[in-house]
């Protein structure tokens, strides 16, 4: 199975192209999707789950195409977005089951087993009588995963699915995501870099609509090794650093900025070489793209 999107465009009233011609070839597995916010993941993610039109493109899952044959798409989708709406005085367990009739699901005894299994797989069964409106952020998600799970979807889409959780709820959330991976699609749409880092065998980057990098994120880190110089600076300096190198990232490490710059020579004034990682690749991929004259 996999899910192939060509030149998919997608221009909103007000002038912005949130998608410009995007082309992408997603395969079983979990497949990361990076970019800013702001960048086109959202309006991607909502045109291949069927709710939203695109301008022109074609976006094929298997022998469906995706854009013309909706109702069969959303019988094998399962979709959790960044913010999704339920009644808040329901039950955990009474939401499910509305959701599972609204899925085909008509058997009450068939119906009861399901919601049990989803509850128990996503360590809600405890909760199960709770209003919604009672959860904590990570119950809320999954919760949002178990809704999203019901009639064993080929295709699963999570947008921003760890803003808000505590590391425990986060780690627990990946593995169930690695657990769903090994048998169908799972588009994980992220600005989170560690995210991908720790989840994807593929991803893409993606910014102002464009693709800007599909592949493996051990391939994009492979491209960078030995273009990644280190250095230490005080926040006096940074003006001036900034001045004279091309800076990727910086970030403050014991109320110090440590900037990463590209360069395929060392550029010696106390810049120490160090291995590429993912967040690298992210943010020199955006760089060259908002400056390509001197990327």
């Amino acid at each position: 199975m996999q899910l192939v999107i060509e030149n998919l465009v997608k221009t909103y009233p007000n002038g912005v192209t949130a998608l410009d011609s995007v082309s992408m070839t997603i395969p079983k597995g979990m497949y990361g999707l990076l970019g800013p916010n702001g960048a086109g993941k959202s309006t991607l993610m909502r045109t291949i789950a069927t709710l939203q039109e695109a301008d022109s493109g074609r976006i094929q899952l298997d022998d469906l195409d995706v854009l013309s044959e909706k109702t069969e798409v959303r019988k094998i989708l399962g979709y959790l977005p960044q913010e999704f709406g339920v009644y808040p005085k329901t039950s955990a367990r009474a939401m499910l089951d509305h959701i599972a009739i609204l899925k085909g699901v008509t058997n009450r005894g068939e119906r009861r087993d399901l919601v049990d299994a989803m509850l128990e797989r996503v360590n809600l069964s405890q909760h199960a009588k709770k209003a919604i409106s009672s959860f904590s952020g990570g119950m809320k998600q999954r919760f949002g995963i178990a809704q999203a799970l019901i009639g064993n979807p080929k295709l699963l889409i999570v947008d921003e699915p760890t803003a808000g959780l505590d590391p425990g709820e986060r780690n627990r959330f990946y593995n169930l995501l690695a657990e769903l991976g090994e048998n169908v699609i799972v588009i994980l749409s992220t600005h989170i870099v560690q995210d991908v880092k720790e989840l994807c065998t593929q991803m893409a980057i993606i910014h102002l609509g464009k693709l800007l990098f599909a592949g493996a994120p051990d391939l994009a880190e492979a491209q960078l090794e030995g273009q990644i110089w280190q250095k230490s600076v005080s926040k006096e300096e940074l003006s001036e650093i900034r001045e004279r190198y091309q800076i990727i990232s910086t970030k403050l490490v014991a109320g110090r900025p440590l900037i990463h710059i590209r360069s395929e020579f060392d550029p010696g004034d106390g810049f120490v070489q160090v291995p590429a990682d993912l967040e690298d690749v992210f943010f020199t991929q955006i760089h060259a793209s908002e400056h390509p004259a001197i990327a």
